[in-house]
This record gives C-alpha cells, structure tokens and sequence, in this order.
C-alpha cells in the first residue's frame, strides 16, 4: 500500500458527514452508464483501503477522482482493470460492471480485462527497449499478429489518435524512451489505445509533466472522450475542473461526494468536499 501520509490539518478530529448514500443517483436517469461499481472494498491484508464506494461511470464521459494523499483514490482506480491484483495482499469485495459484465465473475480473463480497461500511470512508462513503433503494437505482437501492413495502420491511427503522429511519424524507429516527458506519456496513451480499449484510465497522467506538456494532455483528453470512457485520478483540482464532466471526492477511503463536475466546484453538497476543495485541509 502506498506510504503517503494524510494531510488532514484543522480538521484532524472532525467527523465525516457520512459518505453519500448513492452516487448513482447523482447522475439522474440511466443514461449510458458505461461502468458501474457497486459495493466495492479493497483490503491490503487486514486494512481497509476503500470502503463500500457505489458509483457509475457515464460513456464518453471524463470523471475525475479527488482527494487528499492517501484516501484510496489510487487504489479504486486500480481496482477498476484489476491491476491491484498485481500487489502481493490485495483483495476485492463487490461488483465491478463493464455494460454489466461483472469483471470479477468466474472464468473473467484478467488480461481481456485490462485490454478492455486500458489504463496509463502517473509516471510515463515506454519499453525502453522498444522503438516508437513497437512500443505501440507490443500488445499486437504478443497475440501474434504479423502482417505489417495492419500494424502499420494500427501505429499511424493510435498515434493519431494519442496527437504524436506528426511529431515521430519520421523517426518511428527512434528509442520511446529517447522522446520528452510528455512525448513518452502520449506514446503510452496511444499504446493504450492500440487494443481498442471502453475504458481509459488515467492515475496523475500530468503530475510528472511541465505546464505545456499537462495543457497537451489536458487537450487530448477533451478529443479522446469522443471515443473512449475516461476516468482519471488527479491532484489538481484546477485540472480536475476544465478536464472532467464529473467528480468524485475521496476521504479516508469513502466516496463522500459525487456529481456533475460544475455543481460540485461550485457548490458542494457535504462539508468535507467543501473544505477540501476551498484549501482548509489536503
């Protein structure tokens, strides 16, 4: 489990409101929901990370996670391709829906599930071993695909669609691991984006970037939504405000608020979101 500590200040000993009961009903009507979770609690060994967080997940929809160091954000994102299972200790209670397919039900293959569920990290992680080009098709390769002509295309629309095609189209043979910070981390989007991914989720994609690099990312995530779901964990609330269409605020591993990203912002229906928000404590 992470080491990072909370941040908690002035309100150290004061107790939550009550996490809402819901945050199904924030979203209205059933109206594309293309993910749902229900119930869901993860424990490393004996302690809780998160607990009992009911939420749903709207297609072509941007929704931000939030919250102070430590409050389970990270770990509920995880949760939603199974890559916590990858942490020695880890478990699951719940349901986690992709269009109703329970992703924990039995015979539910992992790795189709992170194909389905891509999923990019706070630090930008190319194959340093691998060109620009092999680097987007390495997930290809391993399921044994070799006509080059298929991979090709799949290269040109995944860095099209990642907004690198016309900055490494002439130097696709170059290391991705020889490209800038920003550049690396949309090479890793496009490799997400090679297997055709529902869902792409996004643990502080900018946090290790510059400003013109973040406004990059921020940018593509307004294009990528048209054609994937995004769910993205960020510290910046400023980002969490012009990216996302809805948010949800973590505290000690319970969702205490979730809705419409505007709403939220700008008038919050629980204390803690306030406060968090307004910069009294996180």
């Amino acid at each position: 489990m992470s080491s990072e500590t909370y941040a908690i200040n002035d309100v150290k000993t004061r107790e939550l409101e009550g996490p809402i009961a819901s945050a199904t009903e924030a979203l209205g009507p059933d109206n594309g929901v293309r993910m749902r979770v229900d119930e869901l609690s993860v424990y490393y060994g004996k302690v809780q990370a998160v607990k009992q967080v009911t939420l749903s997940i709207r297609t072509h929809k941007v929704t931000a996670l939030i919250g102070p160091s430590g409050c389970g954000k990270s770990t509920f994102i995880r949760c939603l391709n199974r890559m916590h299972e990858l942490t020695p200790g880890a478990r699951v209670e719940g349901k986690v829906l992709l269009d109703e397919q329970d992703l924990y039900g039995a015979g539910v293959d992992p790795v189709d599930v992170r194909r389905r569920v891509g999923m990019v990290f706070q630090k930008p992680n190319p194959f340093p071993n691998m060109s620009v080009r092999e680097n987007v098709i390495a997930g290809f390769r391993l399921n044994g695909v070799r006509d080059r002509k298929t991979l090709d295309e799949v290269v040109e629309k995944s860095l099209r669609g990642a907004a690198l095609w016309d900055e490494v189209k002439d130097n696709l043979q170059k290391s991705g691991a020889s490209l800038s910070g920003g550049q690396q981390q949309r090479l890793c989007i496009a490799r997400a984006l090679a297997v055709n991914p529902e869902v792409l989720l996004m643990d502080e994609p900018c946090s290790a970037l510059d400003p013109i690099a973040t406004a990059k990312i921020e940018e593509l995530i307004h294009e990528l939504k048209e054609q994937v779901t995004i769910v993205i964990v960020t510290h910046n609330m400023q980002q969490a405000a012009r990216v996302s269409d809805f948010t949800a605020f973590f505290y000690l591993g319970e969702l205490v608020e979730f809705g419409e990203t505007g709403k939220l912002f700008t008038a919050p229906e629980k204390r803690q979101t306030e406060d968090y928000i307004t910069g009294r404590f996180g």
